[in-house]
C-alpha cells in the first residue's frame, strides 16, 4: 500500500466521521427537549473523538494487535421497522444512530475483504471495530431503554 492510498482511505473514513458530526448536530437543532440534546451532543462527540483515532491511525499506523473483537448484540439487524425521520424520540434516535453504526461497520468489513493488499485489510478492520465499538455502545442504551419497560 503506498502512502497516497493510506491516505486516501483515512480521508474517506475521517468524511464518514465528518457526516456523522454534522447529522448529530443536525438533529440537536430539530429536537426540542433537553436531554435528548444532551445525548445527541455526546454522540457528536463520540464521532469527533473517532475522527482523532484515525488522524492517530495516520501517524503511527495500525497494529493489527490493535484490533479488539467487539460483541455484538444484533439488535439493530433485527430492527426492520422503517424509522420516522421527522420522528425524534430518545427510541428513535438511538435506532438512527444504531443502524448509522451498522451500516458503516458493515461497508469497512466489506471494504477490507475487497483489498488484496494485507495492510489495507487490517485498516479497514481496525475501522471496522471501531464502528462495531459505537453500534455495541448503541445497543446497550437501548437494550437499557426497553429493559425499563418503554
Amino acid at each position: 500500500m503506498t502512502i497516497t492510498e493510506f491516505n486516501e482511505i483515512l480521508d474517506f473514513a475521517i468524511t464518514r466521521e465528518q457526516e456523522a458530526v454534522a447529522f448529530y448536530r443536525a438533529l440537536q437543532s430539530e429536537n426540542k427537549f433537553t436531554a435528548h440534546i444532551n445525548m445527541l451532543k455526546e454522540l457528536e462527540l463520540m464521532e469527533m473523538g473517532h475522527i482523532v483515532v484515525i488522524e492517530s491511525i495516520r501517524k503511527k499506523g495500525v497494529n493489527p494487535q490493535s484490533i479488539q473483537a467487539v460483541p455484538n448484540l444484533k439488535i439493530s439487524e433485527y430492527l426492520t421497522k422503517e424509522l420516522d425521520e421527522e420522528e425524534l424520540s430518545y427510541q428513535s434516535i438511538l435506532i438512527k444512530a444504531m443502524k448509522r453504526e451498522e451500516n458503516s461497520t458493515k461497508l469497512y468489513t466489506e471494504m477490507s475483504l475487497k483489498f488484496p493488499d494485507q495492510e489495507i485489510q487490517t485498516l479497514f478492520r481496525r475501522l471496522a471495530a471501531d464502528e462495531a465499538k459505537h453500534k455495541l455502545h448503541f445497543e446497550e442504551l437501548y437494550d437499557e431503554f426497553l429493559s425499563k419497560g418503554n
